[in-house]
């Protein structure tokens, strides 16, 4: 047979990749992912909304000269703040949960004071505790489905925390027929997780049994150990990204299906 003739070698299966985070088409995720050759499946399940009422933090905002600090624990209250007060108040500093959160700080030029080893909120708060002093006022914008740890860390500390919704996280509808067909096929390779209440929404809305399907299957691949946490507490091991960050997240991912027969 001549090699004019010869049949064409068959190509690889495409390894798709779900993308639970709300974020478009060309978010920073999904680019990465792409560029690294996988196929993003935009599977999102929670909505990140404005606040029901933004009148809180824009009278924060407005006198922001009087804060200690602002600490940011989401990419998502770096937007809301930054879109509000374009430049860092002097003299007031800045502390960001990991290194998605201190990215997009730096991203719009503001400094970062504290990045804490471990990117969780109790590793921000032992971070901070040499430099906040008693009394001193922090801002904390956060979802509206915050959880308690930084709050109540930062009290701890002595500081009075301005806990203010900066931005709501809602559910968002899923094409369930369509991601169905997919488990059921054992076509889906890794799913990326950037936060517990991603982990909770993607299972409420498969269903237990089917998010059980596809987690027997797909490598689970987490940005922090707080939402490596969230998965662990359901019974499902995962994959912490290295380095942190969504582009960590996404190499993590790319190394991890590469090694996968």
């Amino acid at each position: 047979m001549s090699l004019a003739h010869a049949p064409a070698s068959p190509r690889p299966a495409p390894h798709r990749v779900v993308v639970s985070r709300d974020e478009p088409a060309e978010g920073p995720l999904s680019v990465e992912l792409r560029s690294l050759g996988l196929e993003v499946l935009r599977w999102t399940v929670l909505r990140i909304v404005p606040p029901a009422d933004p009148a809180p933090l824009e009278r924060v905002l407005a006198e922001a000269g009087r804060l200690d600090w602002i600490v940011f624990a989401s990419r998502h209250a770096v937007e809301a703040v930054t879109a509000r007060l374009p430049s860092p108040p002097q003299r007031v500093c800045i502390g960001a949960v990991g290194a998605s959160t201190a990215e997009a700080l730096r991203e719009v030029g503001w400094p970062v004071t504290v990045l804490p080893a471990t990117p969780t909120a109790a590793g921000l708060v032992e971070a901070m505790s040499p430099m906040v002093t008693r009394g001193a006022r922090v801002l904390l914008p956060a979802s509206s489905r915050a959880l308690p740890t930084l709050a109540e860390g930062l009290t701890r500390l002595g500081a009075e925390v301005l806990a203010v919704e900066a931005y709501r996280t809602e559910a968002a509808a899923l094409d369930i027929p369509a991601c169905r067909a997919l488990i059921e096929r054992k076509a889906v390779q890794a799913v990326t997780f950037t936060s517990p209440s991603a982990v909770e929404e993607l299972e409420r809305a498969l269903g237990r049994p089917l998010f059980e399907q596809l987690l027997e299957h797909a490598s689970a691949v987490t940005l922090g150990p707080t939402t490596a946490r969230a998965l662990a507490e359901r019974g499902y091991p995962s994959i912490l990204a290295e380095p942190p960050g969504l582009a960590g997240l996404a190499r993590t991912t790319s190394r991890i299906l590469k090694l996968r027969p």
